[in-house]
């Protein structure tokens, strides 16, 4: 089956850009490179396209500005840099797109952004607005701000998540290897780059090396947890290296270029936001109510043996059975109700919320089996 065949007609793209594709040497943006990007996406937008980008490098900016040293563990030394670099990237991104005759949107993120059901929609209906309008939608982590319990954690899990939020057919990570290899190219020149892959398994996981960048937070192993995200969510992913010529606009229309992870077929909305969704608290049930959710029911509160965490209703939360997290779902009641109702018959209900509600802990609508 050809790359055009596995692709199918691709409608919106994510585009991944990584600190080392920006960063010349590892001293300066390569302006050449942002402005080939420009292009590219030009290209694919005149074919009907639309197009997102999550960027990397505010931190290595801002290091470089404020002439500090590289990658230093001191937490608001590296947010400093975060606010003076993200300002410099989006000038030199919005010059680069101006030259084109496009204009550019900056969205900055943390973890808590997508975990509110409401602020998730808000924040699509804003992305379409952004691309009704013509404008590139340029994503980055707020690490000015983002403490360690709200952050990403790598731009190769924001940009997954924003492709499985925004229902993108297609996320393309631009690294500085070619794609994934069988073993690790930097130590076995016999590696051979897997063009396709179908399942990130314990095989595949064998096969992930390491960042080669001091600058960067990615590798190879974030890489593979991104393309689970993107399969999970019914959207293809592919890495290619940035020195590839037009890799962008090669990706995205069907050529042999880089390692495809083919996506899972299509998945709900809500299962994909419910799925991909930050958890704010845990529900820990009895193995009877896991078979319950196994079999797509409904979870009653007399399965529930514990409520974790702070959580109100609407929110997701994660499903614990005997230690392992089983299931995730939108929780019908807030932690104080669901602690004061765990255990307890449905009959019981009325009388401990003084007030007749639904009889589930999370309707099966709400659940999604992991």
């Amino acid at each position: 089956m050809s790359r055009k065949d596995i692709l199918g007609e691709v409608g919106r793209v994510v585009i991944k850009i990584g600190t080392t594709s920006l960063m010349q040497g590892r001293k300066s943006i390569s302006i050449d490179f942002m402005d080939s990007v420009a292009e590219q996406v030009k290209a694919l937008k005149d074919e009907g396209k639309e197009v997102l980008i999550v960027t990397s490098g505010a931190i290595g900016v801002g290091l470089k500005a404020m002439k500090v040293q590289a990658n230093p563990n001191d937490i608001p030394i590296r947010q400093a840099a975060a606010s003076v670099g993200q300002s410099i990237l989006m000038q030199r991104w919005a010059d680069s797109f101006q030259r084109q005759g496009m204009i550019v949107g900056q969205i900055l993120m943390s973890l808590d952004t997508y975990s509110d059901r409401d602020s998730a929609i808000n924040l699509n209906n804003t992305i379409d607005s952004l691309l009704d309008n013509g404008v590139i939608p340029i994503f980055n982590e707020n690490d000015a701000v983002c403490i360690t319990e709200i952050k990403f954690g790598d731009n190769d899990t924001l940009s997954a998540i924003v492709a499985s939020r925004t229902d993108a057919d297609l996320l393309i990570i631009l690294s500085d290897v070619k794609g994934l290899y069988d073993s690790d190219p930097t130590k076995n020149p016999d590696a051979k780059l897997v063009p396709v892959v179908h399942n990130v398994d314990a095989s595949v996981r064998s096969m992930a090396g390491e960042s080669s960048t001091g600058l960067g937070t990615g590798g190879m192993r974030t890489k593979l947890d991104a393309a689970v995200i993107c399969k999970d969510a019914g959207c293809s992913m592919i890495i290619a290296s940035s020195k590839e010529p037009d890799a962008i606009y090669r990706a995205a229309t069907g050529d042999d270029i880089g390692t495809i992870f083919v996506s899972d077929s299509e998945i709900s909305k809500k299962r994909r936001w419910i799925k991909s969704a930050h958890a704010s608290g845990r529900l820990v049930i009895d193995p009877g109510a896991e078979k319950a959710v196994l079999d797509h029911k409904s979870l009653l509160p007399v399965g529930i043996r514990s409520v974790e965490g702070t959580f109100d209703k609407g929110e997701v939360v994660d499903i614990i059975c005997e230690g392992h997290r089983i299931a995730k779902g939108i929780a019908g009641y807030g932690s104080k109700e669901m602690s004061a109702i765990a255990g307890k018959h449905t009959a019981e209900l009325e009388g401990i919320l003084g007030r007749k509600d639904h009889k589930e802990a999370i309707i099966s609508e709400n659940l999604v089996v992991l």
